[in-house]
């Protein structure tokens, strides 16, 4: 199968992706057939080529970051040792870190294409590009980045919808948001702490929020990856294949509320 802009412009459009969405992007560039050993470089320029002429001038593309934040592993240690542990270290920059590693090379690729817009916070940081970008980002919350006020509810709020192209059904970010809302008992929080740049120079600082890394409940299996498969497996997400990828566009608070009230009946 040839892969090329004008294919994966079909598939988006077959799957429903239309002129002036606003989409939030998970792909897998090794399902798609777009990873360097599959397909050369140049893969990932293709595929938000094709995503951005899919949802047109009024558009907007929205992916998660994250930041790979070199002391990151301070935040596996006691609270009251961290400050002494981070002093000294580079402070974190929020316009050039590049993304966590897990996120994906698309996402790398993504936040460095010129008129990309990046929010600030370390742990939540979002990127977008396109007519709605600066609205989706506008004043993310510094505690509680996923919840009310955040990307993922503007996202929510303004209609918009998730893409997933191949990626693994743990990874669909706004489910975080469906935390907040899911009306539970003694949700698990942490904190998370970083060195960044002050008006004074560095400047030591911290997070609180759910607790995003092990989850809000105790859990035997990764708990957003079955909302996701129950959820496709109900039928509500529009499903088919770009590139070599099984794919699925779900509109995000539809997901939201699906996803907060499995919680709900899981976590009583």
């Amino acid at each position: 199968m040839t892969i090329d802009h004008a294919s994966l412009r079909q598939d988006l459009t077959t799957l429903g992706v239309a002129a002036g969405d606003q989409v939030m992007v998970h792909a897998s560039l090794r399902k798609l057939g777009l990873a360097r050993s599959q397909f050369g470089p140049g893969g990932p320029d293709l595929l938000l080529d094709a995503l951005e002429e899919a949802v047109g001038p009024t558009g907007t593309l929205m992916m998660i970051l994250g930041s790979d934040y070199p002391w990151d592993w301070v935040n596996q240690r006691p609270v009251e040792e961290r400050a002494q542990l981070l002093a000294g270290t580079p402070p974190f920059d929020a316009q050039a870190a590049p993304v966590l590693p897990e996120v994906g090379w698309l996402a790398e690729a993504f936040r460095v294409r010129p008129g990309t817009t990046l929010s600030s916070n370390p742990s939540g940081r979002f990127a977008a590009r396109g007519h709605h970008a600066a609205a989706l980002l506008r004043d993310q919350p510094w505690n509680d980045y996923y919840g009310p006020g955040s990307p993922l509810a503007r996202l929510c709020e303004s209609g918009g919808k998730v893409l997933r192209l191949g990626a693994d059904p743990n990874t669909v970010t706004v489910l975080h948001y469906a935390e907040y809302l899911a009306r539970i008992p003694n949700k698990r929080r942490t904190r998370w702490d970083y060195l960044i740049a002050g008006p004074r120079g560095p400047e030591h600082v911290w997070i609180d929020c759910l607790d995003d890394a092990e989850g809000i409940a105790d859990w035997p299996e990764d708990y957003f990856a079955v909302i996701t498969k129950r959820y496709v497996a109900e039928g509500r997400a529009r499903q088919g294949r770009v590139g070599l990828a099984a794919s699925e566009l779900m509109d995000a608070a539809d997901f939201v509320a699906f996803g907060a009230a499995w919680m709900e009946r899981a976590f009583r």
